[in-house]
């Protein structure tokens, strides 16, 4: 259950009701909505050829801010830290907020990085440079890691997308991540627990009628491209392709199908059941999913709000990793929680927590990072890193490590050599084995 709150950043992030957006934006799963924007068609696709591997990642979005405080690096008894207690984790002498009682029993499969400093407290800028891991600049526009992690890793050959966001409100559109990696690896965005919307073929039509229908198209399609290929018919083709791929595929988005023990594992939580996607999507070849929870922008009443809110992801984090570690699959599985930033030490006069993006805090667990540890220090206060201090670029660095990307490689595109990371960041070495 979301609580609502009012916001008093005035950013255009809360200008629009994201789920109403997503709603109308991305229907069905035609070629059109596959593609995501004729901007998008302009880029061409990457000629470097990648190996890949059988690493996946999932990104859990904390949108609209995580309190640091309320979650991963408590300060009780502060000026600063607020009504709630620190616990004792699985892991002797590291300790989290209480608001994460199931979550502590599972901290010997994370790592806390506890010395982010962003020094970007807006909303969009933040998020842009924590999924791309640059900051954002009208010169040129960069992938994000779901885009990048698609291209690196994902096998074509599983009939499924690489690059999955799962989001209430989310109903098969594609997004718009890649940058000029193309079209191909945009995201596809799922409502919750449900397959992408038009992804059923309708009863009316007869399965020879629909065989005869796609192989004229086919057909034309040849005629057309032997004359005119290019990178936008290029990624219309593979559009098609792609949705009836996906279409021979849904049961693989059903939780229905799950075992009942299963399902009442992960309980009956919007988020819970999202999480239950997510590792059917990983099971069956998916390499990247992001899991979006919001709103964590509590500048007014961050108390009550975090109490529930961080309640629920409590529940269902702890069971994913919980899940992913009996079935041996977070040896290969990177997890990451990160927001855009974390909430300011000081309270402000509504009971809330504003925006501060100098010291707060992301997970990892899973994958080539290291378990149960912690990684950067913040003062008694949590006003600033006093120790391990980390930026965007750095983290971007580490999740593609962590996945067995060399990050320290370019790709060509159009000629030009692009490294897909930050050359002025690198990874956080003493989180990686």
């Amino acid at each position: 259950m979301t609580k609502l709150a009012r916001y008093a950043c005035g950013g255009v992030d809360h200008a629009v009701n994201r789920r109403k957006f997503l709603a109308t934006a991305s229907t069905g799963i035609g070629a059109a909505s596959f593609l995501g924007g004729v901007a998008s068609l302009s880029h061409r696709a990457v000629g470097s050829p990648i190996s890949k591997n059988d690493y996946r990642v999932v990104v859990f979005n904390m949108h609209g801010g995580l309190s640091q405080l309320e979650s991963w690096d408590p300060k009780p008894s502060t000026r600063t830290g607020g009504p709630f207690r620190a616990i004792p984790t699985s892991v002797p002498g590291i300790h989290i907020c209480e608001l994460l009682p199931k979550t502590a029993k599972q901290m010997h499969h994370l790592c806390l990085l506890r010395g982010v400093n962003t020094s970007e407290d807006d909303h969009g800028k933040g998020a842009y440079m924590m999924l791309t891991g640059r900051r954002q600049t009208p010169s040129a526009e960069y992938p994000q890691v779901g885009s990048v992690a698609a291209k690196m890793l994902h096998d074509d050959q599983t009939g499924l997308p690489g690059h999955i966001i799962v989001t209430p409100g989310g109903g098969g559109g594609r997004g718009n991540e890649a940058a000029y990696l193309g079209p191909k690896f945009n995201s596809i965005h799922l409502g919750g627990d449900k397959p992408p919307q038009n992804s059923s073929k309708p009863d009316a039509i007869a399965a020879d009628a629909e065989a005869r229908r796609h192989e004229l198209r086919r057909k034309i399609n040849e005629q057309y491209l032997s004359q005119r290929r290019s990178a936008v018919t290029d990624a219309y083709t593979h559009s098609y392709e792609q949705a009836l791929k996906l279409m021979e595929r849904r049961e693989v988005f059903d939780v229905s199908k799950e075992p009942q023990a299963a399902q009442d594992f992960y309980g009956q939580s919007e988020l819970g059941r999202q999480c239950l996607v997510a590792r059917r999507l990983l099971e069956n070849g998916v390499s990247f999913v992001q899991i979006t929870h919001s709103n964590y922008d509590t500048h007014n009443d961050n108390f009550n709000f975090h109490i529930e809110q961080v309640g629920e992801f409590d529940i269902a984090f702890a069971t994913f990793i919980e899940d992913l570690a009996q079935r041996g699959m977070l040896e290969k599985t990177l997890v990451v929680v990160l927001s855009e930033f974390g909430r300011t030490p000081n309270i402000n006069l509504y009971y809330g927590r504003d925006h501060w993006s100098k010291a707060w805090s992301v997970v990892m667990a899973g994958a080539k990072v290291a378990r149960g540890g912690v990684f950067g220090q913040t003062n008694a206060e949590g006003t600033e890193v006093t120790e391990g201090q980390v930026d965007h670029g750095d983290i971007f660095h580490t999740i593609l490590r962590a996945v067995g990307v060399d990050s320290s490689q370019s790709l060509i595109v159009d000629g030009r050599e692009l490294p897909i990371a930050d050359p002025a960041a690198e990874p956080i070495w003493k989180v990686l084995v």
